[in-house]
């Protein structure tokens, strides 16, 4: 049976000598939909209509290099003999971390420069990121990345998985854990909980540290089924670790604010 089983073609249209790929489709998709959601939300929340359109011509690409340049420099060792395949993100190779630091970094000089509050913006994209990250890592499976280790496919079919997930899962002869599709769903509840907090109308800033201390929850338990994981040490997983520090980093910062008086606006304020 397994012979017989061919991987999902990862181009999804081909335009002469050029191809689109999944992979790109698919993390272009989480991008309009999160710009999407974000723009409907931030005229509730008092925000000129073409701001989060402004922000995503910024935050976008210094997502994206500051995700290429976390990823390389994790894999120097390959990357330096090999300096070409830097730039070739259609390859794979986008750590989500870097992506957020570089995407966070520039948001806030662009609140700032806008005389926005950042936390306000933050809040507000807080859902939108998250569409982002579930959909991309669909882009992952089209690619057969970002897997755990092997497992049985009657592991698999004890999921209740439809056959076309796993046999993308069967890869040079083995099958291998789904991570992809955890993180994907842990993102979809966490989407859910998120636009459920809208209405508890929590201080401002705290939309975006939950959902910082969210996904880093999921990231950390889900990371340690991976074997693609980019290392810190020897024995700790970098994605682990910064994991570990956001969430101890937001939780610190939650508690501050509100001792400190630093978080009197609601987000649902005008």
């Amino acid at each position: 049976m397994e012979s017989n089983i061919q991987p999902l073609d990862k181009v999804f249209l081909h335009l002469g000598p050029l191809s689109i790929k999944w992979y790109g489709v698919l993390i272009g998709l989480g991008v309009v939909l999160g710009l999407w959601l974000a723009i409907r939300e931030s005229k509730r929340r008092g925000i000129p209509d073409d701001t989060f359109l402004d922000l995503i011509l910024v935050a976008l690409p210094s997502a994206i290099i500051g995700a290429r340049i976390y990823y390389v420099l994790f894999e120097w060792s390959y990357y330096s003999k090999h300096v070409s395949e830097i730039p070739a993100i259609w390859h794979g190779g986008l750590a989500i971390h870097g992506g957020l630091i570089g995407a966070f970094i520039a948001s806030y000089f662009f609140a700032k420069k806008r005389g926005i509050s950042f936390w306000k913006l933050a809040d507000i994209a807080a859902p939108s990121i998250l569409v982002g990250q579930m959909l991309g890592r669909w882009g992952n499976f089209m690619n057969q990345e970002a897997h755990g280790g092997p497992v049985t496919r009657s592991f698999l079919e004890s999921l209740h998985l439809p056959t076309w997930i796993i046999n993308q899962m069967y890869i040079d002869g083995t099958y291998y854990h789904p991570t992809f599709l955890y993180e994907s769903l842990w993102s979809l509840l966490g989407i859910i909980f998120l636009l459920i907090l809208r209405r508890v109308n929590l201080r401002r800033g705290e939309m975006f540290l939950t959902y910082l201390i969210w996904y880093s929850v999921g990231r950390f338990f889900i990371e340690g089924l991976r074997t693609d994981s980019l290392m810190l040490t020897s024995t700790i997983r970098m994605a682990q670790f910064i994991s570990v520090v956001i969430i101890i980093l937001s939780i610190f910062i939650l508690v501050y604010r509100r001792v400190k008086g630093l978080s009197k606006e609601r987000y649902l304020d005008a």
